[in-house]
């Protein structure tokens, strides 16, 4: 028995509102994935704040429909699609995909959008290569802490200095 009309209406809203907090989707093509490895792809996702939707792309066209910032997702739109759905760590649910991608070599990057604009598997591996939020982080910590440690030697230094000259030119008064 098919879906009732009220059924699809509500999956098409819960589709919106999965979207409306979505930085970023990703399409994949899903076809041969057994049951237990689409839950494996999602247990992957979730720690990532990520997860996994599959549905009729007709369903997502109508949830996508007149909404500038996931329009572009219907060119990719065809045959049996998954819809990565990606709130917080874009690198860290980017790699888990990889991941599971080399592990099953099953299912195929179509391409993603982020900020109303379409992005190829370039650009969405590019993105997954970049390091995580907490390491970028650690990066501009360090960055920051290196140059308030020169400039607090650079400080302590002159003062120092000072005390070296005054005592060099004490030594020499005494010594003539």
């Amino acid at each position: 028995m098919g879906r009732t009309l009220e059924d699809k209406k509500q999956i098409v809203a819960g589709l919106q509102e999965n979207l409306s907090d979505t930085v970023m989707t990703i399409v994949i093509d899903y076809q041969g994935l057994t049951v237990a490895e689409i839950t494996e792809l999602r247990n992957k996702l979730r720690p990532a704040g990520a997860q996994c939707k599959i549905t009729k792309n007709t369903l997502m066209r109508r949830a996508i429909k007149g909404d500038e910032k996931w329009e572009p997702l219907s060119d990719w739109l065809s045959d049996s699609s998954a819809f990565l759905l990606i709130k917080d760590d874009l690198g860290g649910a980017i790699k888990a995909y990889q991941a599971f991608q080399k592990a099953t070599k099953k299912t195929e990057l179509r391409g993603g959008v982020m900020d109303g604009q379409p992005l190829s598997k370039e650009d969405i591996k590019a993105i997954g290569d970049l390091p995580s939020q907490e390491v970028l982080m650690a990066q501009i910590a360090g960055a920051i802490n290196s140059v308030t440690a020169k400039v607090a030697v650079g400080i302590n230094e002159v003062p120092a200095s000072l005390a070296r000259a005054l005592q060099a030119h004490s030594d020499s008064d005494k010594a003539a």
